[in-house]
């Protein structure tokens, strides 16, 4: 299985804590947060992922090299200007062999079963699938609302008691992108998930496992705890 991670992150909300590393490398107990997304891979048998880096990238591939623990193949599609988040998957998606692709964001860790979710998106022959993470009292993200599985609309922030959030981490059909008018720098979410949702099958794939998103300092210091056990 083949993997894209979304590691071409400024961190803005992050630089008054980490200041000189692309976010996907801000340090967790000494281990940079990549890490554990790339061993998080490894455990469901990815062995090729592709890093979508811009800002600092060089640091990311002095650190890794073109591989991880030997036998895992990190191939590098560098932004030579940021894309968002939509332009970075479509420029990524050249180095990829497979019908479908695993995208996963640089600076959430979700633990979902990625082996039953791809199960799950070949079973349904979905367009794309999204791993949802159902929340309780939050008001820091916005909502996915499902049909018999299929997401059938995006709610904006609100202060909301219960619903399934965006948990950073899709199934994608390699050619889909393709087949809309989207330019080179659009956003996966804003630009393509929130305007076509009605025409393209987008599938939700639910998972109460844990989930992080070091975005803001506050979750960034709850991670140095709470991520030691998925380390090597």
């Amino acid at each position: 299985m083949e993997a894209i991670i979304l590691a071409g992150g400024f961190g803005t909300r992050l630089q008054t804590v980490v200041a000189d590393v692309p976010k996907p490398m801000a340090p967790i107990a000494e281990t940079p947060f990549l890490s554990y997304l790339l061993n998080y891979l490894y455990k469901y048998e990815v062995r090729r992922v592709i890093l979508s880096t811009g800002y600092l990238s060089d640091k990311i591939y002095n650190y890794y090299g073109d591989s991880f623990k030997g036998n895992m193949e990190l191939i590098y599609s560098v932004e030579q200007e940021p894309l968002g988040t939509g332009g970075g998957v479509l420029q990524a998606l050249k180095h990829t062999t497979s019908d479908n692709c695993f995208i996963i964001n640089g600076d959430t860790f979700f633990d979902v079963d990625l082996q039953k979710m791809m199960h799950q998106h070949n079973e349904t022959i979905a367009d794309m699938t999204i791993a949802l993470k159902p929340m309780y009292d939050f008001d820091r993200y916005g909502t996915i609302e499902l049909e018999q599985n299929r997401v059938v609309a995006f709610q904006e922030k609100q202060p909301t008691d219960k619903g399934y959030i965006n948990g950073g981490i899709y199934i994608l059909n390699k050619d889909l992108l393709e087949t809309f008018n989207l330019g080179p720098k659009f956003s996966l979410e804003a630009d393509f998930l929130q305007k076509h949702y009605k025409v393209v099958d987008i599938r939700g794939f639910i998972s109460s496992k844990y989930f992080i998103d070091i975005g803001i300092p506050e979750d960034y210091y709850r991670a140095q705890s709470e991520l030691i056990k998925y380390g090597e």
